[in-house]
Order: C-alpha cells, then structure tokens, then sequence
C-alpha cells in the first residue's frame, strides 16, 4: 500500500442504534457524497442495543467534516470519533485457504510463524489448510504477499477495528 496514499485515509468510529436499516444508510450517506469506503466493519457492542461501526474513508477530494456533519443528521447516530494513525490500535482478520506440498509445507509453516498466523485444524486436509491471522492492515497485506508463492484458493480479510490506544484523548462528537 502507498504510504501517501494512507494520508487521505481517515479512521471514524461511529456508535450507532442497533437497528435494522442503519448500516445501510450510513453506507449510501457516504457514496452519495462521492467519498470512497475503504475499510468497513460493524458489529454489536456489549450493549445490544447499540452497534459500533468502523470506517475508513479516502477523503481525498472533500472535507471529513462534511462526512460528520451529514452522519449527525441520521437519527440512529449516537457520536462519531476520528481517530488518528498515531491514536489509534486498528486490526483486522483474514482468513486464508491455501494448497501446499510436502515439499513446501517447512516454507508455509515459516510464512505463518512470522505472521503470528494459526492453522484451524478442523480446516486441514494432506494438500491443503486454511489460516487465520489477525493484525495491522501493513502486516496483513505482508501475509498476502507471503502467501502468493503458494496456490491460494481463498483469502478473505475482515476490514479494520480500531480503538484509541491507552491513554489518549480523543474527541467524541455526540449527536445534539
């Protein structure tokens, strides 16, 4: 990934109703203002009531403030926070299914290890497996690479989480 184009990249978390039709208000909010998702992931809190959603935007072309503005008018919006690369701990999952040989089973092995990767036993045949590994988006997208010498059959990745590290202050924007 180019790291310059990682600049226009911005991280929004917002805090939403669980409701139905929430997600995909918020999502058509934002493609009809022409902004780009990159990365998107939603999931209940430990409140049932409410869901987090994560966002990661390319706002090249426009304002982020103008993307806030506009989510605050969706009624099932509770707050939004934009949390900044240096602010934040972001994950992501992928899931990987790959063929191997006996021949390069030490390689594949040595490619998991370095990536902190687990092989889901139950997901193992003699000539393939899949994997699961979680991590940065830069060491997930090094795992891919990694995983190209090898005869790929599926690869899935989650979209990125994020919570602000430990310690930081990061501004809430609740709705009025």
């Amino acid at each position: 990934m180019n790291p310059n184009r990682e600049l226009s990249h911005h991280t929004l978390v917002a805090l939403v109703e669980n409701r139905a039709g929430v997600l995909a208000r918020v999502t058509d909010l934002i493609a009809r203002r022409g902004y780009n998702i990159i990365s998107l992931a939603v999931a209940p809190t430990n409140d049932d009531s409410l869901s987090r959603i994560t966002i990661v935007v390319d706002v090249e072309k426009a304002p982020l403030e103008q993307i806030v503005k506009q989510l605050f008018k969706l009624i099932n919006v509770i707050e939004i926070a934009e949390l900044a690369p240096a602010d934040a701990i972001t994950r992501e999952l992928v899931l990987a299914t790959v063929e191997f040989t006996p021949e390069n089973a030490a390689a594949l092995d040595d490619v998991l290890a370095r990536a902190a990767g687990h092989v889901l036993v139950q997901e193992r045949t003699e000539t393939s497996l899949t994997v699961s590994a979680g991590g940065s988006s830069a060491q997930i997208d090094a795992l891919g690479a990694a995983l190209s010498v090898f005869s790929v059959v599926h690869f899935q990745r989650t979209g990125q989480v994020a919570l602000p590290k430990l310690g930081q202050s990061v501004p809430i924007m609740r709705a009025r």
